[in-house]
């Protein structure tokens, strides 16, 4: 069970966009970043584990090299103090009646992955100190754009994997707005590992889990697919209406869903140790009455908490177990 926590104000209201809010624990610092996104700007705050709203910042997009804001792609410290790296997007593909956007953002080691709205994912190799940061690959897997990416560790799934396998672990995840999953293995080059085919619904959320992917669907659905081979193991009518976040707590295998329909739920995931095979328990819902929820993260590892945006909602609402 989890109960309401205080709330952290906002500024303004989480803009109506699927997977709109971003949570980093600091633990070190006893700190929690929360990220949200309206119009051209980011509000980036800093609570304390009540819930006390510490700083906030308002980053606004801003012009380079005479590029305007929407065609930027911008970079900061984890902090939002100094805006490490901008790179100017290619529009020269788009037509005049084309929205021209970046969507879809995931780190896979040394590298950060950024989804377009041509299809196109731009890999940026980020070094371990200073701010060289180079665009070092476009992955082309996608004709429709981009709307999430999600990655894993490789480490952590080695110990589930055979000998033989081992050179075929999945740790990233693209989806676009047809349905489609791009399965990939990073690297000085990242390799197309197999595709996952859509079924006429956009996929706007997806995770990536020990090897298991989970893909939120605009029907509802939350899918389970084995990452190398693109295997269905679960699919579930999680919800009434289009999925607009996902997230997983990695450390218990803990799902989370957030869907229009205003409802959060929490699934616990597993895999059998006799055959191998993906198991699903749902443990928790939690109704967000009158929101149109647009992002909703788990605050630790362990899924001990969480927390949800909504349009129009000039607050972050938080849960924690009771």
């Amino acid at each position: 069970m989890f109960r309401r926590e205080r709330s952290i104000p906002l500024r303004g209201s989480a803009a109506a966009l699927c997977n709109n809010l971003s949570v980093l624990q600091l633990p070190v610092r006893n700190l929690t970043h929360f990220g949200v996104v309206h119009g051209p700007s980011a509000q980036l705050l800093s609570a304390a584990p009540e819930g006390v709203p510490l700083a906030q910042r308002q980053l606004q997009a801003k012009e380079g090299a005479g590029v305007s804001p929407p065609l930027i792609t911008q970079m900061y410290e984890s902090d939002g103090s100094v805006m490490v790296y901008w790179h100017a997007l290619d529009a020269g593909d788009a037509s005049l009646v084309q929205a021209v956007f970046a969507r879809g953002i995931a780190a896979s080691g040394h590298f950060i992955c950024v989804g377009m709205w041509s299809g196109r994912v731009l890999v940026f190799d980020i070094p371990a100190k200073g701010s060289n940061i180079v665009l070092s690959e476009e992955l082309a897997g996608h004709q429709t754009p981009v709307t999430d990416i999600a990655t894993e560790p490789a480490q952590g799934q080695l110990d589930c994997k055979p000998l033989e396998n081992r050179d075929c672990i999945a740790d990233v995840v693209t989806a676009d707005d047809s349905g489609l999953l791009c399965v990939w293995r990073s690297g000085p080059e990242f390799k197309l590992l197999t595709r996952i085919p859509g079924f006429g619904v956009p996929c706007p959320s997806v995770q990536l889990w020990q090897g298991t992917i989970a893909a939120g669907y605009g029907n509802g659905q939350v899918r389970l697919y084995e990452a190398s081979t693109g295997t269905l193991h679960v699919q579930i009518d999680a919800h009434a209406r289009a999925i607009c976040a996902l997230d997983l707590a990695p450390e218990v295998g803990k799902l989370l869903s957030a869907a229009e329909d205003t409802f959060v739920h929490i699934w616990k995931l597993s895999r059998s140790p006799e055959g191998g095979y993906v198991e699903v328990e749902h443990c928790h819902g939690e109704c967000v009455p009158d929101t149109q929820v647009c992002g909703a993260r788990f605050c630790d590892p362990s899924g001990s908490s969480f927390a949800v945006t909504g349009y129009d909602l000039a607050e972050i609402l938080r849960f924690s177990s009771m």
